[in-house]
């Protein structure tokens, strides 16, 4: 049987949080659990709200925190390059196959008009209203006469046929209605690339075989596997964790105080305390005590992660510092 293959591919928008640290160390473990390999992706496609000097601290973060990778933007590997900004001919080659199939179509419908639809059901809550199929029958003349006055973006035609089912890693079974979320974007009226095509092209062309990833992807996963499928590809086997949240039932960020890395680092966290208190929060510690990620991985059990969110009363946040 061949090793797996996992990754971790943050977005460098923002500085790295124990929310991305909690992700990066169960992905990290699942596959070295397994004696894998780990693959580092830098997902930058969305250049305006990427920087390079985040993709720098987001690879000083996790190594702080004792994790390492097989692959990745700073050492290269057999399907460099691993960031996407410099992938992006590969989109376009999947774009134009896709095209050439008749799986896509222009959409010119505008913010404004997507957004009068937001009271419509959500077929897939992370992604917004379903896509009530405007642009999708219009006539040859009619996108060129659009054309003229607007570019469009280019939205995949989702089957609406059949139900789509996959097995998750931690949520179990999962089974989404014919056409779920509806036609989807797969490049945006200003040329960028969506994260649904690029993350199936990349995880494809690196040979991903085992994806771990927040909750909060769960719904992306069916519109992912309809890609897959389109450009014949073979999917990975999916497990979404649950997300960290504050008290007020949303998801950690800034407004629950610092909790990014680079704060804690500075407030003299070690890494050993984040490692011991995210593997106490994920269930592979019976109580909260510091140790490094590598002392995990013999001990790694993912039956033993809940499957619900996780919510970090303040009490649990003061275990980091004392």
């Amino acid at each position: 049987m061949s090793k797996i293959r996992g990754r971790f591919a943050p977005t460098p928008s923002g500085l790295m949080h124990v929310g991305n640290a909690w992700t990066a160390l169960l992905a990290w473990l699942q596959t070295r659990s397994q004696s894998g390999q780990f693959v580092l992706r830098m997902e930058d496609i969305d250049g305006p709200r990427c920087r390079p000097e985040l993709a720098a601290a987001a690879l000083a973060d996790l190594r702080w925190l004792g994790l390492d990778w097989d692959e990745g933007p700073d050492i290269g590997g057999p399907y460099a390059p691993y960031t996407q900004s410099e992938r992006i001919r590969l989109y376009e080659a999947a774009m134009d196959k896709l095209l050439e199939h008749g799986a896509l179509y222009p959409c010119f419908c505008s913010r404004a008009e997507l957004l009068a639809v937001a009271s419509a059901p959500h077929g897939l809550s992370s992604e917004g209203p379903t896509y009530a199929g405007t642009c999708r029958h219009l006539s040859p003349e009619q996108q060129r006469i659009r054309s003229a006055v607007k570019t469009p973006s280019m939205r995949f035609k989702a089957d609406d046929s059949a139900s789509i089912r996959f097995e998750d890693g931690i949520s179990g079974s999962q089974v989404f209605p014919p056409g779920a979320g509806g036609d989807f974007v797969v490049r945006r009226a200003d040329g960028i690339i969506s994260y649904q095509l690029a993350v199936v092209i990349d995880d494809a062309a690196m040979k991903i075989t085992d994806v771990l990833r927040g909750a909060d992807l769960l719904d992306s996963t069916p519109r992912q596997l309809l890609l897959y499928e389109a450009l014949g590809l073979p999917a990975p086997r999916f497990a979404h964790v649950p997300l960290l949240m504050g008290e007020d039932g949303k998801r950690l960020a800034k407004r629950h105080g610092d909790t990014s890395l680079a704060g804690l680092r500075a407030a003299g966290v070690t890494p050993e305390r984040i490692i011991g208190w995210l593997a106490y929060l994920a269930g592979q510690l019976n109580r909260f005590e510091p140790l490094t990620a590598a002392e995990l991985i013999s001990h790694f059990k993912p039956h033993l992660i809940p499957k619900e969110p996780i919510t970090i009363h303040d009490s649990l946040m003061k275990q980091l510092y004392n």
